[in-house]
Formats: structure tokens, sequence, C-alpha cells
């Protein structure tokens, strides 16, 4: 484990009793509550010093009451310093309203709005949508990116239209690292990464793997790439539970990315766990 706090820029909480979350139906692993508490015991070893909230795709009408609730738990553990909520940014202009409305919390950092779930390949590419990316940077916020690998050329045309706007990649881009694919998600990281006003977070591994038989060999090449695309300045670690859970359990997750990147130099180290996630979140 790193021998120093590290920062968790990607953390789910949900409660299927409060919230509703369609995606959850059928997962019997996932579709219960995963609050503080069970995020606390996940760790074990492993000393989280700040978190940051990903929306978790609750019924769309009540992304604003997930803001609130989250907004609510950060007041039972301070390490809770960061949020990003879904809005309506397919609204184009007419997402302003919701925007100001989150904005005016100090918690919120940016907005992610899911597009790898959406049936049209070229949703994120519409002229409302890429409005909505783009009004951002007015209301202090970055645009979370969560695609899967086949996003990759649209969303290439999506940053290219919004050079204001400050981007960041969840989960590598989620690559077929079970069937071992690299193209052409190689050459389309490469080319995002050209783009000064995008990060990638190193998150989600390890559920776009063989869930119960991976090993860090499979990984080792995905993650090679992205920091030799990105370098150490803008790549940051992610935990990514519950989701990951699926897959591992998070202290193997933190020791697999560590080991991964053995002979960085400790400044390399920190910034990769610690000193990226606080100045791009803008945490205290």
């Amino acid at each position: 484990m790193p021998n120093f706090p590290i920062i968790d820029t990607h953390l789910h909480l949900w409660n299927p009793g409060y919230l509703r979350y369609p995606w959850l139906d059928g997962n019997a692993l996932l579709n219960q509550p995963y609050l503080l508490e069970d995020y606390r015991r996940a760790c074990g070893p492993v000393d989280v010093a700040q978190m940051v909230f990903l929306q978790c795709e609750c019924d769309f009408a009540q992304f604003m009451d997930e803001a609130d609730w989250v907004t609510s738990l950060a007041q039972t553990d301070p390490r809770l310093t960061g949020l990003v909520p879904w809005a309506p940014l397919e609204g184009g202009d007419n997402a302003r309203p919701s925007l100001e409305k989150l904005a005016a919390n100090p918690l919120v950092k940016g907005v992610r709005r899911i597009i790898q779930f959406e049936p049209d390949p070229e949703f994120c590419l519409r002229p409302d949508f890429v409005q909505g990316v783009r009004v951002l940077p007015e209301y202090g916020l970055h645009f979370e990116i969560c695609i899967a690998h086949q996003h990759l050329a649209n969303t290439l045309k999506l940053v290219a239209q919004c050079p204001n706007t400050t981007f960041i990649l969840d989960h590598i881009g989620k690559p077929d690292i079970q069937h071992h694919l690299y193209e052409p998600w190689k050459q389309e990281i490469k080319t995002l990464a050209g783009f000064p006003n995008v990060w990638c977070k190193v998150s989600g591994l390890v559920t776009e793997a063989d869930h119960q038989h991976w090993t860090p060999a499979d990984l080792q090449p995905y993650i090679d790439h992205v920091i030799a695309c990105f370098g150490f300045d803008r790549v940051m670690y992610g935990g990514d539970w519950p989701v990951a859970y699926q897959a591992t359990e998070y202290p193997r997750w933190v020791a697999t990315l560590e080991a991964a990147v053995r002979g960085c130099s400790e400044s390399e180290l920190r910034r990769l766990f610690h000193d990226n996630a606080r100045a791009f979140y803008r945490l205290p």
C-alpha cells in the first residue's frame, strides 16, 4: 500500500430504499445499500484521506435528490469533499437552471452525464448536448466522461468542440481487457491525451477484465499505455467501489495499481494517488 494517505476520486454510494436505480435490477450483489460505513470496512488497511462521490445513475428525475442526499452524508464524514452529480446536459442552454443550482453547492465539482448507456452512438454529438458541455466552465464545473471503448471515436469529436471545458475520462475508457483487445482503443487514447484539457482516471479496470480470473498482468499493458500517454501529471487513482467489488476487494486494487507503477518516483506515486486529485477536484 502507499505509505501516505490517498484520495479516492471515484466513490459510489447508494440506497435503493431511498432512490430508484433501474440498472441495479437483477444484480443481487449490487442491488442493496452501499453506504459510508460499508466503504470504511471495505477499505481495510488502505488509508483514504478524501473521497469524491460520483453520481450513481439513479432515476433521472431524482438527480437533485441524490446530490442533496450525498451532501447530507458528507456532514457525517468530513473526508467526503467532492461531488459529481448528474445533470440534463442534453437540454443545452435549458440545463442552466440545474447547473446554477448544483454549482451553488461547494461540494459539487463537475457533472457526469453518462454517454455509454445511450442507444444512439452519436448522442454526445447532438448540438444541444455539446452546448450543455460547453457551458460547464461558466459554472466552474468539468465534464466527467463515462463511455465504453466503442464511444471513444465520437468522444474525440465532442472534446474537439469544447476547448474551454475540462474533461476527465473515467475508467480509462473501458477497454475490452477481458479479451485483451487494444486497438483502436490504444490509438484513440493517444489522440485524446493530445488535448491538454483532458485528464484520465485510472479506475474500473478490473470490471472490464475477467471478474473471477483477472491477474495484474492482464491490466499492466493498459495502465502502462495511459500513463505513457497522459504522463503522471494528468492521471489519478479511482476505487470505483462498490462496482469494482464484483471483481476485487478494495485493498487488492490499490496494491495492484501501486505494483503496476513500481519504479516510478515517490513524487509520481503521490501525484497518481493524491496530489493530482486534490488539484483537479479543487479539494480543501
